[in-house]
């Protein structure tokens, strides 16, 4: 299940490196984590303006569904720096590009993919720009929520090996702070990657009644950044049921994509996780001029072949395209009725609020 916590950080009082009074203070070691990217910068705390680092060296990262604390190893200590200390300690960035996606639509495989040591590293669903989320949801203002997010972006790039990319896929949470992250790296390039609807909703209806909160729970989110504009009053929304929910999620952030179309022009691609399973050479091929990371034939078919593409990014176990659609033929079976009535209700809604359902910028012809 997609990560939507925006809560503040956890208290740290543990560490040492804060004093008594709660102030940040100062370590030795500064310098040498921050020219290590195996220090992730995890979390923010706007109470004491501070990044959380965690250790997380590279071997760990692929296998963690995502860099969360319900997947992270037990135990982890945070080293709390103050941000003005961190940022003068960084090393250089690496150039950043993004996987920006609408959930349940193979964007885990993606960031895996490119986990190639010397040429790119995927940061798959870093907390941090969740905190920068929640933080704007509790008042923050404009120009504090730009200065945070560019210096944590600052942080998430430093490179694990010298002349890599650094590839950051955030969790969908994040995708409405899309236009303020692609002006920040005016030199970034983005893959937005969507399921179809139909796909998109017998990944929430296979997933019972956790998929169905998931979807409230996004709804809530998107309300609150002002995300939704498909013609309804708010009091509309709770009439609906869970698949006109998780519906009207899908349809705001198509919207929101092709908008960013709009915005950014050449600098963003589209994708459906469809077409990435049926095509994958095209598409890493595709990806790789998108990212500036090249890859030889070989090395693309090497990825092809190997775990990113051939195990389920969530348990590790081996997974294969027929098992993938045997689950989603359960879920049509047992809720193919809801399902295409709302896939039907989902069409009149985006054509009132003239939402196409068609991706422009398609990242392969």
């Amino acid at each position: 299940m997609r990560h939507l916590d925006d809560s503040k950080p956890r208290a740290c009082a543990a560490t040492p490196h804060r004093a008594k009074d709660g102030a940040v203070t100062n370590t030795p070691n500064i310098s040498a984590m921050m020219q290590d990217a195996d220090w992730l910068c995890h979390r923010y705390d706007p109470q004491h303006d501070a990044f959380h680092f965690i250790h997380v060296p590279r071997a760990t990262h692929d296998g963690l569904t995502f860099l969360t604390d319900e997947y992270l190893p037990q135990g982890l200590q945070p080293v709390v720096i103050a941000r003005k200390d961190a940022l003068a300690a960084a090393s250089a960035p690496a150039p950043v590009h993004f996987i920006f996606h609408s959930a349940f639509c193979c964007s885990t495989l993606l960031a895996r993919a490119f986990d190639l040591p010397g040429k790119a590293m995927g940061l798959k669903e870093p907390v941090i720009l969740n905190d920068v989320v929640g933080w704007r949801h509790r008042g923050a203002a404009g120009r504090d929520i730009a200065e945070v997010m560019d210096h944590g972006l600052r942080l998430l790039s430093r490179p694990f090996q010298p002349g890599e990319t650094t590839i950051i896929k955030p969790s969908n949470v994040v995708n409405g702070l899309i236009p303020l992250m692609m002006q920040l790296r005016p030199q970034a390039g983005a893959l937005l990657l969507r399921a179809p609807l139909g796909v998109y909703l017998r990944s929430i209806a296979k997933k019972e009644m956790w998929g169905r909160i998931w979807v409230r729970d996004l709804l809530v989110k998107q309300l609150r950044e002002g995300l939704i504009d498909l013609g309804f009053e708010q009091h509309d929304y709770l009439a609906l049921t869970d698949l006109q929910v998780a519906a009207v999620g899908w349809l705001t952030q198509q919207a929101l994509f092709a908008k960013t179309v709009q915005q950014f022009g050449p600098r963003v691609r589209t994708l459906d996780s469809e077409t990435l399973l049926d095509r994958p050479a095209d598409c890493l091929d595709a990806l790789s001029a998108l990212f500036g990371v090249p890859l030889s034939s070989a090395e693309r078919d090497a990825i092809i072949a190997g775990p990113a593409f051939g195990t389920d990014s969530k348990t590790g176990k081996q997974f294969t395209r027929a098992e993938r659609a045997a689950g989603y033929d359960a879920a049509a079976r047992n809720h193919g009725d809801e399902i295409e009535k709302v896939s039907v209700w989902a069409q009149a809604v985006a054509a009132n609020a003239g939402i196409s359902f068609e991706a422009t910028n398609p990242l392969i012809d």
